[in-house]
């Protein structure tokens, strides 16, 4: 027994020995390894450091060009690069930002790396794919992966200086050659259509007005129009009008949204035109809001006196983007566009009144003619910047010119009236949190007896002071519903008075101008 226990322990005792030998030279194996690809990292950061630092930029495109070309014949992927700034302005690239807007959901939810940065035309912060990293997409089964890179920018050119182009940014698309066509044909739509649709959603919304020309080439603004954010907080629901025709107003604009494939197949512009009448105080700004808001576009506010000639006039339309609002406010009293089909009567000095001579000082300025602006709104020009609408307002919608106005330039004609009893229980429940009252059926039968604009009628429910309640707001109204009644009827009994006195007047005339006919005919018939 004891001699066998003594070989066993000197064979165990070798076992250990061999095993730690083993161990012993995976380690030193390991380490060679480590050692090797540390030297060699090493080595090719140097390499890359001297490249980049001594090798010409021009030497420096050619080689990667070749290394590409290599890549190509080696691989099976496709690449396709979006630059963020294209064309020969380097305009920044509409593509690049619909992608991004694209990539923004995917990065949020998949990256490792993410870059939030604080955009001019977006509500909020936009995240995106941090520089030098990769995101993946599953598109009908087919996976692809989106790299974002940024390389510096050797064009020192004086228009990139002027731009601050210190860098370049792209995106890459990385596929397998055997999904070239589904990539190209259906994946590349899809991600362009919805990064618009995102872009649309997170932008925000702007009001814009139309510089001078003088101002259109200055170093400080350099565009066409001036914008700030668009927050007004008008709605439908707010708006001061009958329910059932704000309904038919939202239907129409909701089927005008949603109608491109509509207006392609009828062979019309994607635009509309709404005329808002009515008097001072009616809503008609109000209206213009509420539409902008129900429908998320933008707002162009075109002052015609500051437009030279009708040249401009189209510049600045074609300036305009998609889904926006064009108005043009009391456009009676923008321009002389009413009477300019008309044979014009002599100009008679010495009646024309010093308002009307400071008038039409006002209007030498602009050069637009009536003719340039049905070409600019409804011409060859009106269908180049896409979904749009174009908005009138006038005071005095006979003021104008019909050929302005007509069906086709102005589609929908919109009455913004009076204040009624409908209009009324909108602006009382906006302003007061009240759906009926004891006084409201005296009210109802004040407001359809007497003209009051909801501007004025808004005015008289607002509380002036904490100590004013409902009801004392409400008697306000009845008071100044019926001074108005009574400056009404006063008014009419001195309209009739002043009719009746003229009518006199005429009578007196006429008799005069008898009996001075029967004189001379006297007078005639008693000469020799």
């Amino acid at each position: 027994m004891r001699p066998k226990t003594e070989q066993s322990l000197k064979r165990n005792r070798k076992q250990r020995e061999l095993r730690g030998t083993q161990v012993n030279t995976k380690m030193l194996h390991t380490g060679s390894v480590w050692g090797f690809t540390g030297s060699t990292m090493t080595s090719l950061m140097f390499f890359w450091a001297m490249y980049k630092q001594f090798f010409p930029y021009h030497l420096q495109v050619h080689i990667e060009k070749y290394v590409y070309k290599l890549m190509g014949w080696v691989s099976s992927s496709i690449h396709i690069k979006f630059n963020e700034y294209s064309g020969e302005g380097l305009e920044k690239s509409e593509a690049y930002d619909s992608i991004r807007n694209y990539l923004s959901t995917k990065s949020t939810a998949l990256g490792n790396r993410l870059k939030a940065n604080e955009s001019k035309n977006s509500k909020s912060l936009v995240l995106s794919l941090d520089d030098h990293e990769t995101v993946e997409d599953v598109f009908q089964g087919v996976k692809v992966k989106w790299s974002s890179s940024v390389r510096e920018n050797h064009n020192r050119s004086s228009t990139n200086r002027d731009k601050g182009f210190g860098e370049r940014r792209y995106l890459t698309l990385s596929f397998h050659s055997r999904h070239r066509e589904m990539i190209t044909k259906t994946y590349l739509d899809h991600v362009l259509r919805e990064g618009k649709e995102i872009g649309l959603k997170k932008r925000e919304r702007k009001l814009f007005t139309n510089n001078s020309s003088h101002d259109w080439s200055s170093w400080r603004s350099g565009s066409k129009w001036s914008n700030v954010s668009f927050d007004h907080p008008a709605t439908f629901e707010s708006l001061a009008m009958d329910p059932k025709k704000k309904e038919e107003i939202k239907k129409d604009l909701i089927k005008f949204s949603k109608g491109k494939d509509y207006y392609k197949k009828v062979g019309k512009p994607w635009k509309r035109g709404y005329l808002l009448f009515g008097p001072p105080g009616t809503g008609k700004s109000t209206m213009i809001s509420a539409m902008a808001n129900f429908l998320g576009y933008d707002v162009y506010d075109l002052e015609l006196t500051t437009v030279a000639d009708n040249s401009e006039l189209k510049k600045l339309m074609l300036d305009t983007k998609g889904k926006s609002i064009v108005v043009i406010e009391d456009i009676d009293c923008s321009l002389d566009l009413t009477g300019q089909r008309k044979k014009k009567k002599e100009e008679d000095e010495d009646e024309e009144d010093e308002e009307e001579k400071k008038e039409a000082e006002k209007k030498k300025y602009s050069k637009v003619t009536l003719s340039g602006l049905l070409n600019a709104i409804d011409g060859l020009w009106s269908a180049c910047s896409g979904e749009k609408i174009i908005v009138f307002t006038t005071n005095f919608v006979d003021n104008l010119d019909p050929a302005l106005i007509r069906r086709g330039r102005m589609d929908n004609h919109i009455e913004m009236s009076y204040c009624r009893f409908e209009a009324f229980k909108v602006l009382a429940k906006n302003y007061l949190e009240i759906e009926s009252h004891d006084l409201y059926g005296e009210i109802k039968r004040l407001v359809e007896e007497v003209d009051m604009s909801p501007a004025d009628v808004a005015e008289n429910l607002m509380p002036k002071s904490e100590e004013e309640d409902v009801e004392i707001c409400l008697k306000r109204l009845v008071m100044s519903l019926e001074e108005e009644k009574e400056k009404a009827r006063k008014m009419a009994e001195e309209e009739e008075k002043n009719k009746a006195e003229k009518e006199a007047w005429r009578k007196k005339k006429r008799a005069e101008n008898a009996e001075k006919k029967k004189t001379k005919e006297e007078e005639k018939r008693l000469k020799p």
